[in-house]
């Protein structure tokens, strides 16, 4: 039978093998490679980290016999003295400053920023410079609060993990209580600079995000896989903040009813050129965002499985790896119909977006349908980085075909003129909504 450290995908010296014999894996390991062909590396950080003071009488002989149990292997282990610990660093301005970076997930804070941005380049009413900064500003304090409050929940699952054991409250670089004034501070200040200097409703949205990421999602990590599906409406909510942000609606009236934008040849009164608050269009923007994060996350979560295994997390990639491909591959074909229909059917761009936004939909497709059908960490890689470049290329094109956007007006090469004889202007009749 092979020495338990085989199985978890350690590699040691001869040196060290007695004293690693010590420490057997856990059987919970062990039962989750027995029978796989092709067994995850599951690495192990949970040996006492003072076995190094005691190596000594290990290395002296060449083929020393491993101790009997572990408790005489930890009788031999001498005291460490306080010589052995490092000195914790002073908290200066720039250290500081780089720890609620971290907090923040400074990488996923600007990505929200972003999109957020996105919902208010995209939105057909007029705004100011102040409110723009405000929603950014914002935006950034609520996903920052969001996302602390998340790590402040996960400190001991986040040490257990080899990408984010290095987290500023496992390295205890600050203390939790810090961390929680952090966070309140963001909390509070975000919606309360979004209800002062942008509106009510999205102030309400950024406490939304805040209460269902750092609640509900952080929870059922631990529980259930639909933790992800929950995940993805949190971060389709940022674009719905950006088209409230220019007093959007999100939801129908009689005074701002649904429009359909359709091609000039399938209506006699093409309304090409028009803004109009259409509530289609948040929820198009919505489905952008929330279809994008599968084939994103899908791929990137299988191949750092071994990590969200060991610390007890319940993804689709590891309880289904077929059915975590299945669903990526899903998200990522939706995105055709997303495109090509709703997005121009809503108003926010014009039907040349349907055909220009197949390129990069093919390339993702393509992606996807390899990853789904080998699983390989190679396509998950190929498709992760795809998904990289895919959104902000597509929310480019969204804003390069924006319904009324006239380019070459815009650069001065067509005069107002010209532009009334292509783009007449229609008056929309609304349509008071059906009982």
């Amino acid at each position: 039978m092979s020495p338990p450290y085989v199985s978890i995908g350690l590699s040691v010296c001869r040196r060290c093998s007695p004293f690693v014999r010590a420490y057997p894996s856990p059987a919970r390991y062990s039962s989750t490679v027995h029978g796989r062909s092709n067994p995850l590396e599951f690495a192990s950080f949970f040996f006492h980290n003072a076995q190094w003071k005691s190596t000594a009488s290990v290395t002296t002989t060449k083929y020393a016999s491993p101790p009997q149990s572990r408790r005489s292997t930890r009788a031999a282990i001498e005291p460490v003295s306080l010589a052995s610990y490092k000195p914790t660093e002073v908290l200066t301005t720039r250290r500081l400053f780089k720890i609620y970076t971290q907090l923040s997930k400074s990488q996923l804070t600007t990505l929200v920023v972003l999109t957020a941005m996105g919902g208010v380049a995209l939105s057909p009413l007029p705004t100011t410079v102040p409110v723009l900064l405000a929603t950014a500003f914002g935006t950034a304090l609520c996903s920052a609060s969001a996302n602390s409050l998340n790590q402040l929940q996960e400190i001991p699952f986040d040490a257990q993990m080899a990408r984010t054991r290095n987290r500023p409250l496992v390295r205890r670089a600050i203390t939790p209580v810090h961390a929680t004034c952090f966070a309140t501070v963001t909390g509070i200040s975000g919606p309360l600079l979004l209800w002062t200097m942008v509106n009510p409703t999205t102030a309400w949205l950024g406490i939304l995000n805040i209460a269902l990421y750092a609640g509900p999602y952080t929870w059922l990590k631990r529980s259930t896989i639909w933790n992800t599906w929950l995940g993805s409406i949190v971060g389709a909510i940022p674009p719905l903040m950006g088209w409230t942000a220019c007093g959007g609606h999100l939801l129908p009236s009689p005074d701002h009813p649904i429009t359909l934008f359709l091609p000039s040849f399938l209506t006699a009164s093409p309304i090409d050129g028009l803004l109009i608050d259409n509530p289609l269009a948040p929820f198009a923007l919505f489905m952008v965002l929330f279809s994008w994060q599968f084939p994103h996350f899908n791929a990137l979560s299988h191949f750092v499985r071994e990590s969200y295994a060991q610390a007890g997390y319940h993804m689709l990639c590891i309880t289904n790896p077929l059915k975590n491909r299945l669903v990526a591959f899903r998200h990522a074909l939706l995105f055709v119909p997303i495109c090509s229909v709703l997005v121009p059917l809503s108003g926010l761009t014009t039907w040349a977006f349907a055909l220009t936004s197949l390129v990069p939909n093919t390339i993702l497709v393509q992606a996807a349908w390899k990853f789904y059908k080998t699983g390989s960490g190679k396509h998950a890689r190929v498709l992760f980085q795809h998904s990289l470049w895919f959104l902000p290329v597509i929310l480019g094109l969204m804003m390069f075909h924006k319904q009324g956007m006239d380019w070459l007006s815009w650069i001065g090469w067509r005069t107002e003129e010209d532009r009334n004889n292509i783009h007449p202007t229609v008056t929309p009749v609304p349509v008071p909504p059906t009982n």
